[in-house]
């Protein structure tokens, strides 16, 4: 998911990606196997009918509300302390970059919706609401750009 701009919808340290599917098939959710690789051996997980029934109610749950979590704003708002918003701005243009390879991750994504048809519209509409974030922060930075330029 992070190959494909998984950052952009949740932020997560590797140790901790890489221990979950160890803590599901504790649970028996999950039932792992080994498989060569390119350079090494492979786990490969598959859901079992418990973690199948478990993401059914899981997936039935409400959502939490989408959390706003940009190291820009912390230092936006310190702007003041630092008492330079040319060297602040700069810092946080640096984020266009950034924004660009993500869009770029998201349009590789787009191009392979179809190797999976029958999960094709649900990962469509992640890519478009990936689409609209990078928007609103691209958009946000050209606010931020115009209002410390002055």
């Amino acid at each position: 998911m992070n190959r494909s701009g998984g950052q952009i919808y949740y932020a997560v340290a590797a140790s901790r990606l890489y221990a979950e599917p160890k803590r599901l098939e504790q649970l028996g959710y999950v039932r792992s196997e080994k498989r060569p690789g390119k350079t090494r051996e492979r786990t490969f997980y598959t859901l079992t009918p418990s973690g199948r029934e478990a993401l059914r109610r899981w997936v039935l749950e409400p959502p939490a509300l989408a959390r706003i979590q940009n190291e820009a704003i912390p230092k936006l708002i310190s702007g003041d302390i630092l008492g330079d918003d040319e060297k602040l701005l700069g810092s946080l243009l640096t984020l266009r970059n950034e924004l660009e390879e993500q869009q770029a991750r998201l349009d590789e994504a787009r191009e392979r919706l179809d190797a999976l048809p029958h999960r094709r519209r649900y990962l469509l509409l992640v890519v478009e609401l990936g689409d609209r974030l990078l928007q609103v922060q691209r958009e946000w930075l050209d606010q931020v750009e115009r209002e410390l330029d002055d």
